[in-house]
């Protein structure tokens, strides 16, 4: 029998919250500087949300999921820092993220998971355009460092952009893009360099460790010194972010209003950088403008897959609290055909988009420079675009089954006015095995994801979290093999056309979509196995 592999350092929920304390960010929220973002009480619950991820993996019934051996060490690591390297592991991550999801809403640290496993392909393509080792050098000690240490990373990628008609270098303010201001500067006898400049929508900002500054876009020669990614401790000098609360803190707890959002929520940041000091050892790399489409790109369809699983776990939310109300309805779906129809169309569109997340997974192929397992970009997409234009009718469809009551009882301080509270409870009960609490909790329950600030909150995250629509539509086109489609007709026609790589709508051919291989098992072992775990339908015959 094989030992255990070794493990890494891995922290708990409250050690997490702990090694945040150890750092003295420059954070403001809500226009006040916080003193200790670990004690905020506007941030706890998107740091609720990340502790999480971290007690999860040390449970024994999740951490066959939660938890990978990293290759490179073979140790055993958080799976949301682990680099995939099968299409087993591309399940097992999508499995987890939406394990966790089910309980946060958005567990935010799978970001980590998806700019880790991009910055490793990248660097692994330089090298080997360069005939060079130490970009991939240099990401591997970085990701050692930050599976021993579990650490969660923030991904600073979206710049403020500024005109966006203009490219980087055209911008009257250069500070709309983070850029290189100096190379090769010294501090403290340290080699490096510095840069300036504005990310914003930094998902997690005021929370993490670490930043990994990542270009947002395909740059241009003249664009090298925007071409940069790099990590960047939080609290570093000269770097400051202005940040918003996550989810809805402090909202009368008591009473029972936001009862999601004050638990779980997500906080975003505006990181500002004013000529802060990276050193070379934390730099992946820095005027290599050539190559930074393939990192958005490789990013983007790592995140876009990933997003499938986090929203898969809110739907999962919106099943059982739509099933729930209509029990407190006093209705059954099974009996009545127009609630059954609404709950089969919420379900068909979340496992709908999932699916497209595990035949992103089954169809994933090994990157040619680094090895890591790619997710299949048409069906990354695809999945990512049905959530994105589905979110709306996933909020109708809890809102058609729950009735208006959502969003008109009145508020939870008249649940305990003497004067109203005992005949609110008799005349607005319906179905007599539920009592009155239980329906008003599910209904607030209800509003709070779906018809209130957070239920915005997810529908415009769903919509342009990892790029807009039309990048994603632009993606699918660019990658789907129309070529192959259009060469079956014309062959059914006979016209005897032969292949012409020039001609542009024959441009993109299928190469084979089981694998590289042919008809066999595109990955190896497929997913662990979880009874305990199972995120979607329980067990046969249950």
């Amino acid at each position: 029998m094989n030992a255990p592999a070794p493990t890494t350092s891995m922290m708990s929920g409250d050690d997490y919250r702990e090694s945040l304390r150890r750092y003295k960010p420059n954070v403001f929220v809500d226009g006040r500087r916080v003193d200790s973002v670990a004690d905020e009480p506007a941030l706890r619950p998107g740091i609720n949300a990340i502790a999480l991820t971290y007690d999860y993996a040390l449970k024994p019934e999740y951490a066959p999921l939660m938890t990978a051996i990293q290759h490179t060490s073979g140790r055993r690591v958080n799976r949301l820092t682990h680099i995939n390297t099968s299409a087993g592991d591309l399940l097992n991550k999508l499995e987890a993220v939406r394990l966790v999801c089910q309980e946060t809403g958005c567990a935010q640290r799978y970001l980590t998971h998806d700019a880790l496993n991009a910055i490793g392909q990248v660097t692994a393509r330089i090298d080997d355009a360069k005939g060079t080792k130490e970009h991939t050098g240099r990401f591997l000690e970085f990701l050692h460092r930050v599976q021993d240490q579990d650490l969660t990373l923030g991904i600073a990628m979206t710049d403020a952009k500024g005109d966006r008609s203009l490219r980087p270098h055209e911008q009257a303010n250069p500070d709309s893009y983070l850029h290189i201001v100096e190379r090769n500067a010294v501090r403290d006898g340290v080699r490096g360099i510095v840069i300036s400049g504005t990310k914003a929508i930094v998902t997690a900002a005021p929370y993490v460790h670490e930043l990994l500054v990542m270009p947002c876009r395909n740059m241009g020669q003249e664009d090298a010194d925007f071409a940069v990614c790099c990590a960047v401790p939080l609290d570093a000098p000269g770097l400051t972010i202005a940040a918003r609360p996550a989810g809805r803190p402090g909202e009368k707890v008591e009473h029972g209003e936001a009862l999601f959002s004050r638990k779980y929520g997500q906080s975003t940041g505006v990181c500002l950088f004013d000529r802060v000091f990276v050193p070379w050892e934390s730099v992946f790399y820095a005027g290599e403008w050539e190559h930074s489409g393939h990192l958005t790109y490789s990013y983007a369809t790592h995140h876009r897959q990933t997003c499938i699983a986090a929203r898969a776990g809110f739907g999962d939310l919106l099943i059982g609290a739509g099933a729930l109300m209509c029990e407190a309805n006093g209705f059954d779906p099974g009996k009545e055909s127009h609630l059954r129809e609404q709950m089969v169309e919420l379900i068909k569109i979340t496992e709908g988009f999932y699916a497209c997340g595990v035949a992103a997974s089954v169809y994933g192929k090994a990157d040619e420079h680094s090895g890591t397992f790619m997710p299949d970009p048409v069906f990354s997409n695809v999945g990512k675009l049905l959530l994105a234009t589905q979110i709306y009718d996933m909020h109708r469809i809890a809102h058609y089954v729950s009735g208006g009551l959502i969003v008109t009882l009145p508020g939870p301080d008249e649940d305990h006015n003497p004067e109203t509270g005992a005949r609110l409870a008799d005349v607005l009960r319906a179905n007599p095995a539920v009592p009155y609490e239980q329906r008003i909790q599910t209904a607030r329950f209800i509003e709070d994801l779906t018809a209130g600030y957070q239920g915005g909150w997810y529908s415009v995250i769903s919509l342009h979290g990892g790029g807009s629509p039309a990048a994603m539509k632009q993606e699918i086109w660019r990658n789907y093999p129309v070529g192959s489609k259009v060469e079956l007709v014309e062959r059914l026609l006979e016209r005897g056309v032969a292949h012409d790589p020039q001609r542009a709508i024959t441009r993109n051919r299928q190469p084979g979509k089981c694998c590289d291989m042919g008809c066999s098992s595109p990955g190896q072992p497929v997913m662990v196995d979880l009874p305990a775990a199972k995120t979607r339908q329980g067990q046969p015959g249950s």
